[in-house]
């Protein structure tokens, strides 16, 4: 009777190891002062960063979701890893949070290896954009669970934040200022409403001049999720923000609303020049109600803090010498009915 080995049964460990080897430089060059360990052990060991005098860990974690069948289509896997960091670390970021360390697990039915290195070099770029170091992660194998050429991915971000100065929106009050910062396109929310849309309905490739679009449409749809952590830690060191929202899934109503107190609210007005061509494209093609737009997208809107009303230009200001692209978005004001976030289209 000839020998069976696990690589016959599909499961090939020294690929992984191989990529592992290559870029192990790349991964360690993501680590801070208070990781403890090298790579290659049965767990990561890291300290509790210094200078925090009542330290408590905020932690988030999130995947990519059906936006990997963009990247599977077009076999262009570099970008999706910042992706994965960015739907945590800008989750965390929104209780004040300094992001840390960051985990990350990838599962497929068999290991390609230029695949697995383009991710895993784009979650140490997402992890360098955001100032956290790649720990650990875990890479499971599991022949005939996935279809050939598909993985999925998870990441999972642990950040510090002092006790005394989350930001949970408790703060905010009736004429705060509200200031939008640019999103980067669809970044990682709504895309099996994309999908059904473009390629179900529309019959589109991924490698199609679409409309106005100066990419083919993989590139656009593609876009990694902006990482704000950066130039939001610039703002949270001179300022008093009173609470943050990272726009993601239910849009910009059913984020904006978690973090406003009851009894208030706000009315806000999004400029047509304002929103990227890729949602207009989406609504016409798919005849999507601009109700169901706000509520599945971010619609240019990645990111929004509430503020005092005095410290509005300066932060706005400040941003914008990070590079951020920011507009004032709207104001806190009292309600009396349940809706909290109305939006509206100004031209």
């Amino acid at each position: 009777m000839p020998t069976t080995t696990y690589k016959d049964a599909g499961v090939d460990i020294k690929k992984a190891d191989d990529v592992l080897n290559r870029i192990k430089h790349n991964i360690s060059s993501t680590f801070n002062p208070f990781v403890l360990n090298t790579i290659g052990g049965f767990a990561a060991a890291t300290e509790i960063p210094k200078g925090y005098a009542n330290p408590v860990m905020v932690s988030s974690t999130d995947g990519v979701g059906t936006k990997l069948k963009i990247a599977f289509n077009a076999n262009k896997h570099d970008s999706v890893g910042i992706d994965l960091v960015a739907m945590s670390v800008n989750d965390i970021l929104t209780m004040g949070a300094k992001p840390f360390f960051f985990l990350d697990y990838f599962a497929t039915g068999h290991i390609e290896e230029k695949v697995y290195e383009d991710v895993i070099m784009g979650i140490c770029e997402g992890c360098t954009l955001a100032n956290c170091a790649l720990i650990g992660g875990e890479t499971a194998e599991m022949p005939s669970f996935y279809r050939d050429g598909e993985y999925d991915l998870a990441g999972f971000a642990i950040g510090f934040v002092e006790k005394d100065k989350i930001i949970n929106g408790s703060a905010i009050r009736e004429g705060d200022a509200i200031i939008a910062l640019a999103s980067s396109g669809l970044h990682s929310n709504g895309f099996s409403l994309v999908r059904k849309v473009l390629f179900e309905v529309h019959s589109l490739k991924v490698h199609d001049m679409v409309g106005d679009l100066k990419v083919p449409l993989y590139e656009e749809l593609l876009k990694p999720t902006r990482i704000y952590v950066k130039s939001i830690e610039k703002v949270l060191e001179r300022y008093n923000v009173k609470g943050m929202a990272h726009i993601t899934g239910g849009g910009l109503p059913g984020n904006i609303s978690r973090i406003i107190p009851k009894g208030l609210g706000t009315q806000l007005q999004i400029s047509t020049k304002k929103i990227p061509l890729i949602f207009n494209l989406i609504q016409e093609f798919g005849n999507v109600p601009f109700d169901e737009m706000c509520s599945t997208f971010n619609m240019g809107i990645g990111f929004i803090l509430v503020v005092d009303q005095g410290e509005k230009t300066a932060i706005m200001n400040l941003l914008q010498e990070f590079g951020e692209t920011v507009f004032h978005f709207g104001d806190i004001r009292k309600v009396s009915g349940k809706k909290v976030v109305t939006i509206s289209l100004t031209s």
